[in-house]
C-alpha cells in the first residue's frame, strides 16, 4: 500500500505543533533523534523533516504529497500549490515596520526609500500595487536590525506578538497579509494518495471542530427548554433529559468557543442554572 509523504519543518516554530496534531489525530510518531525521514507504524503516512524554505519547492515537484506550512512561505514563493485545510496555529502576519520615531503610516513613506525584507515578492507586489519604487534589500535573518544599523529605512517581516519590533525600536504600520498555518499539497497526488489525504482530513477535521467547541451540560426550567435550545445552534438538536425534579431537565449540548460568553450570558438569561463546561477530545459530525 502507498504512503502519503508529509513534509514537517524540522525545526523553528512550525515544528511541535505540526506533531501536536498528528499525535491529537491518533498517528504514532517514532521521532528518532536527528532522523530526516520516519515511517508511521499505525497509518500509511511517512514524515519527512525538511528545512521551512525548502518544503514549496519539494511540493510542486512532487517529492511529497503534503505538507504543513505557513501560508505566508506559500504566497511568497509563489509555486503551483493548493491549500486544502487551515490548521488554525501559528498565526503570523507579514508586515511593514519602521522606526518608532516616525510618525506617518502612510506606505508612501517608502518612496525611493531602502526596505529590508525576507519576503521580497510579497513586498514587491505591494509596492507595485501601491504606485511605490523602493530599493529592496533581501536579507535572510535578522531583518529587524536592518534600521539600527543603517542599512534601511524600514523593513518587511513576518510579526506574531511584536515583541521583536518593540526590543529593536520599530513599530508595525502596514499588515501586508495574515496567515497561519496550512495542510497543503502537491499538484500532483495520485488517486490512491487521494484516498489517503481524505482519510487524514477527515481526522483534522475532527481534531480542529473539538478544539473551537465546548461540551455544555445545564438545567433548564421545562417551560424554558424551546428558548434555551434556540440559543444552542451548534448540533442538530440538544439532548434533553428529565430531572427527578419535576419540571426541570438537563439539556446537553455544544457551543462555539468563540461566542463562549456571549452564549452563555443568553443561557442565564433564559433560564438555565448550574451550567458545566467540558472540553472535547475529538468532534465528529
Amino acid at each position: 500500500m502507498s504512503k502519503l509523504k508529509i513534509a514537517i519543518q524540522k525545526s523553528g516554530r512550525l515544528y511541535e505543533e505540526s506533531l501536536q496534531l498528528l499525535k491529537d489525530c491518533g498517528i504514532l510518531v517514532n521521532n528518532g533523534k536527528d532522523q530526516l525521514k520516519v515511517s508511521v507504524d499505525n497509518f500509511p503516512l511517512e514524515i519527512m523533516y525538511l528545512r521551512n524554505s525548502d518544503i514549496p519547492q519539494y511540493l510542486e515537484d512532487g517529492v511529497v504529497d503534503i505538507a504543513i506550512v505557513g501560508e505566508n512561505l506559500l504566497i511568497e514563493k509563489q509555486k503551483n500549490i493548493q491549500i486544502v485545510q487551515k490548521l488554525g496555529f501559528s498565526k503570523c502576519r507579514v508586515s511593514i515596520a519602521v522606526p518608532k520615531e516616525i510618525e506617518t503610516d502612510d506606505p508612501a513613506y517608502f518612496q525611493g526609500r531602502k526596505i529590508a525584507t525576507s519576503y521580497p515578492n510579497t513586498l514587491r507586489n505591494f509596492l507595485e500595487k501601491e504606485g511605490i519604487t523602493s530599493d529592496i534589500h533581501i536579507i535572510s535573518g535578522s531583518v529587524e536590525i536592518a534600521p539600527n544599523i543603517g542599512l534601511a529605512d524600514g523593513i518587511c517581516d513576518i510579526v506574531s506578538s511584536g515583541s521583536t519590533l518593540f526590543k529593536n525600536g520599530l513599530r508595525e504600520t502596514v499588515t501586508l497579509l495574515k496567515s497561519e498555518a496550512v495542510l497543503a499539497k502537491t499538484p500532483q497526488l495520485s488517486t490512491e494518495k487521494t484516498i489517503i489525504l481524505e482519510r487524514f482530513l477527515f481526522r483534522i477535521k475532527a481534531v480542529l471542530k473539538a478544539k473551537n467547541s465546548k461540551y455544555i451540560l445545564m438545567n433548564v426550567p421545562n417551560d424554558k427548554i424551546q428558548k434555551v435550545a434556540e440559543v444552542l445552534p451548534v448540533l442538530k438538536s440538544p439532548t434533553v433529559i428529565p430531572l427527578a425534579e419535576e419540571g426541570w431537565s438537563s439539556i446537553h449540548s455544544v457551543i462555539n468557543e468563540e461566542r463562549f460568553w456571549d452564549v452563555i450570558d443568553e443561557l442565564k438569561d433564559n433560564g438555565a442554572q448550574d451550567i458545566l463546561i467540558i472540553p472535547i477530545d475529538k468532534m465528529v459530525i
